[in-house]
């Protein structure tokens, strides 16, 4: 965490006041734009609009004021540039990525004010010890370690003021900066993207809603050595405040420098997971931040956190996954389509050149599950022909958005792909997922 992110700074808590900075950074991007466009003409050049908008010092500020904002102001940036994939402009994707770890914790005075509010202004009295300094910060909230006078060592989720009540508003106004910039991709209609982005950030907001789902991980997992999931404490949670128990753990890529077979085992356990939470859990977490993933030093658990971005999954996919997947791994595209369209991922009537581009995109990133040996992750092109080929299927005029919920699951597949390839790891695919088919 920076020093900036540290020290904290104020997020705004009023609508006026946010609409105030949306407002501020529409007209700086344009003084800059309109200053930068003079000099070039004055030179004799006649740059193109996108090219005013997208420099660095108007990238620096959009991001910038993002991370101030937080809340969905920021995480629509970071919905955008990893779920919108190959339908935004790479430039616009380098932007927004930085929004991922941009977050700037709340200055003290902030952060205790929300915590009068929630708990009374005697819950100091509660606590043997509480760090003020967080030992993390996001979009939405921010996480400090404690102990309470009965001895439990805690990790209390703490809500930025403001973040619920500005969720639409801000969701709207952060769509219409992108539009207004010329940053959303043309000719793609990105609004039943945003609602779905209200609805799942409206739910991520609900400490409460989040509390449930993490018991029900608890109860989906309990059986299972392989993972570590923190406890709710009831007690101190309320719908602005998670209180957890505080799990142990380095950061995930850390396994980076274990043994080739733990990192082989680390991905075939969380593939294994993701697998059990489409076709048996019927309930994925979609958030794949490697943030969420640590490894338990003294029991060598994967440590799961996060569950607010937690989606429910109707039967119609989870079965459509299913027979995709297999029809993947037989490589019959009549199958294929036939499943891609029944989810919605591609229209019927789909022209010949946009199905052969489809069907290139669907084989590619099955490819991993076809052969019935080990993948080798860190020797795979994989990722940079999805990102090839559906740069490909936008340029040439296929501006279909799938289903929302689609979006949030295949986002999750490529966190888990990239976390594969950061662990240069080597697993069975297909012994996985064959196996996980007909155990069904």
């Amino acid at each position: 965490m920076s020093k900036s992110q540290t020290e904290g700074r104020a997020v705004p808590s009023r609508r006026i006041s946010r609409l105030a900075r949306f407002g501020g950074l529409g007209a700086s991007v344009a003084g800059n734009m309109l200053a930068d466009g003079a000099a070039r003409l004055a030179k004799g050049e006649r740059p193109k609009l996108n090219e005013l908008l997208l420099t660095p010092k108007n990238a620096s500020k959009v991001a910038d004021q993002l991370s101030q904002l937080r809340g969905a102001a920021m995480k629509v940036g970071q919905l955008i540039s990893m779920d919108g994939g190959d339908f935004v402009p790479p430039e616009l994707a380098e932007i927004l990525s930085k929004l991922r770890d941009a977050a700037h914790a709340m200055p003290p005075a902030q952060l205790k004010r929300v915590l009068n509010e929630n708990w009374g202004r005697d819950w100091l009295t509660r606590f043997e010890n509480f760090d003020v300094k967080p030992i993390a910060a996001a979009s939405i909230g921010q996480v400090h370690r404690a102990r309470t006078a009965d001895g439990r060592d805690l990790a209390i989720k703490i809500q930025y003021p403001g973040v619920r009540q500005s969720i639409d508003s801000d969701v709207d106004n952060a769509a219409s900066l992108l539009r207004l910039s010329g940053l959303t991709p043309e000719g793609v209609d990105i609004s039943l993207l945003l609602e779905e982005a209200k609805t799942q950030l409206h739910q991520e907001a609900d400490y409460i809603r989040e509390a449930e789902r993490l018991n029900q991980f608890r109860t989906f997992l309990a059986d299972d050595a392989a993972f570590a999931i923190p406890e709710v404490h009831d007690d101190l949670t309320t719908r602005d405040i998670l209180a957890m128990s505080y799990a142990p753990g380095k950061a995930i890529e850390s396994a980076a420098d274990a043994p080739q077979e733990r990192r082989n085992d680390i991905i075939e356990k969380l593939m294994g997971l993701l697998l059990r939470e489409l076709f048996e859990f019927k309930m994925v977490q979609t958030d794949p931040n490697f943030a969420n993933y640590r490894i338990d030093k003294k029991t060598g658990k994967i440590v799961l956190l996060d569950f607010g971005a937690t989606r429910d999954l109707p039967e119609s996919l989870s079965s459509g996954y299913r027979k995709l997947i297999d029809a993947g791994i037989r490589e019959d595209w009549s199958a294929i389509k036939e499943a891609v369209v029944s989810m919605g991922l591609a229209p019927r009537d789909m022209s010949a050149e946009h199905e052969q581009m489809m069907r290139d995109v669907f084989i590619t990133a099955m490819e991993p599950m076809r052969e019935d040996r080990p993948f080798d992750f860190a020797d795979s092109d994989v990722s940079a022909r999805l990102r090839d080929e559906g740069v490909k299927l936008r340029t040439s005029g296929f501006h279909h958005l799938p289903p929302a919920a689609a979006m949030f699951i295949h986002r999750k597949i490529g966190g888990i792909y990239l976390m594969a390839a950061k662990l240069k790891a080597k697993v069975n695919v297909h012994a996985l997922t064959t196996a996980r088919l007909s155990a069904d």
